[in-house]
């Protein structure tokens, strides 16, 4: 029984490490009216976007809006990719996970008036 209860133990630590490392960090950082990355290519999978506020001068965010959908309505917001607090200058915050399909979507900042740029995910 405790040979069985030890080999149960250590399947599950692999499980829950393997789950953990499943989660895939992107940063991106916000300047005074835009990101400095452009646009992204991802592959399928589980994210956290990390955004950084680089003397913007005002709090940021991030949203996350699959491409096609209307930007302007927060319905159409991926609200997991919100930051899960304002980003204040010098700052930077993390959303929750995101788990994204192939696609295409939009990204940008509405407080920092970024334009919109493209994720891909392939």
């Amino acid at each position: 029984m405790k040979k069985l209860i030890t080999v149960f133990s250590f399947i599950l630590a692999i499980t829950f490490n393997a789950q953990a490392q499943e989660v895939k960090t992107v940063s991106l950082e916000q300047t005074k009216g835009e990101f400095t990355q452009k646009g992204i290519t991802l592959s399928e999978g589980s994210y956290v976007f990390n955004i950084s506020n680089n003397n913007v001068g005002t709090d940021v965010g991030f949203v996350l809006v699959p491409e096609g959908k209307d930007v302007s309505d927060a319905k159409n917001h991926i609200k997991a990719a919100y930051v899960t607090k304002v980003v204040a200058e010098g700052k930077t915050e993390s959303s929750n996970k995101v788990t994204l399909q192939k696609g295409t979507y939009k990204y940008f900042c509405p407080l920092n008036k970024t334009p919109q740029y493209t994720l891909t995910v392939e």
